[in-house]
């Protein structure tokens, strides 16, 4: 007999910036979240291919504009490296390409770093949540 379980999967979440203050504000936020566990902090894209290669996260909050390794480039690697991760593009920036479909087709949902967190912990639970809903 199949037993499944109403109780909400925990979502694992490494978080990409290379801003310190962003990273370590968004693990406090990730911390008091009872459905997230932060699996790693990394401050460019390289890390986070790196990362995402070692924790195997379920959803990556990713910077698009870092040194070393962009978010752009590092969301194409991260899905080649696990499919099912949801990434958000989380950025300070109006780029041009977030307007291209072709260029944002690796991201899983697009936000404003002027965010309200609590609005941000709902999409990262969210997007799990569809992929599961997907399965």
């Amino acid at each position: 007999m199949l037993m499944l379980s109403c109780e909400p999967s925990i979502v694992r979440v490494l978080v990409v910036d290379d801003h310190e203050l962003t990273r370590l504000t968004l693990k406090l936020a990730i911390a008091h979240q009872e459905n997230l566990e932060l699996v790693g902090l990394a401050s460019n894209g390289k890390e986070a291919v790196e990362m995402t290669q070692r924790f195997h996260p379920d959803a990556v909050v990713l910077d698009l504009q870092m040194p070393v390794m962009d978010g752009w480039s590092a969301a194409a690697k991260i899905k080649d490296i696990q499919p099912k991760t949801q990434i958000i593009a989380y950025s300070s920036v109006e780029d041009p390409k977030l307007h291209d479909r072709q260029a944002i087709a690796c991201f899983d949902a697009i936000c404003k770093k002027d965010i309200a967190t609590p609005e941000l912990m709902n999409i990262i639970k969210e997007l799990k949540q569809q992929e599961i809903n997907r399965s």
